[in-house]
């Protein structure tokens, strides 16, 4: 493997890799390279989006790198975290946003679980909409993120506390994440409807 390579495959790691980010020695286990070199290509990476003046950065927190945008352009990021619809979730984010609503304080391994496939991506767009956050670390292996609703979350669903959810028949079924979300969607779309009648 060529180092232009190595870095590439570094940064797509990064990017996957999320919030947890990614250790030096995890990445060269990664890519099968001598840990020294895999933190050379991780510092020249650092370099190269400061010097290309890219809209990401490498950044290293608690021990693990992982890309984040510049804090200079966050007032351009809530304005896409505010001005779109509340009711612009997609199927993927709504049943995540169910699971999270009802089983939280949940870790993304766990919501993956139980969904069957990746989320990473609804994961970052209920983050960016303010509808979950960051509550917490599991004891488990690598301190994994604790996810549980915000209060945007409520006032968006129109609740005045999470007790107020619409209980399932069940969770021991296996349509349980089905009917959450139905639920939710349901519970979303009276509070959409009863907003529309609200507007002067």
């Amino acid at each position: 493997m060529d180092y232009k390579t190595l870095k590439s495959i570094i940064e797509g790691l990064l990017f996957l890799s999320g919030d947890e980010g990614l250790s030096a020695r995890q990445i060269a286990e990664i890519t099968e390279q001598r840990p020294d070199l895999a933190t050379r290509a991780l510092d020249e990476l650092k370099d190269d989006y400061i010097s290309q003046e890219r809209g990401l950065q490498v950044v290293q927190i608690a021990g693990n790198y992982r890309l984040a945008t510049l804090p200079d352009h966050a007032p351009y990021f809530e304005r896409l975290a505010y001005s779109p619809s509340r009711s612009s979730l997609s199927q993927a984010a709504l049943e995540t946003l169910a699971i999270v609503a009802y089983r939280q304080p949940i870790t993304r391994v766990e919501i993956e679980e139980i969904r069957g496939v990746k989320s990473e991506r609804a994961i970052h767009t209920l983050n960016n909409k303010d509808l979950i956050h960051e509550v917490g670390r599991a004891e488990a292996v690598g301190r994994p993120i604790l996810y549980g609703t915000t209060k945007s979350f409520l006032d968006s669903f129109g609740l005045a506390s999470l007790k107020e959810l619409p209980e399932p028949s069940s969770f021991d079924t296996s349509d349980s994440l089905e009917e959450e979300t139905q639920l939710l969607f349901n519970k979303l779309d009276s509070q959409l409807t009863f907003d529309d009648v609200e507007q002067p």
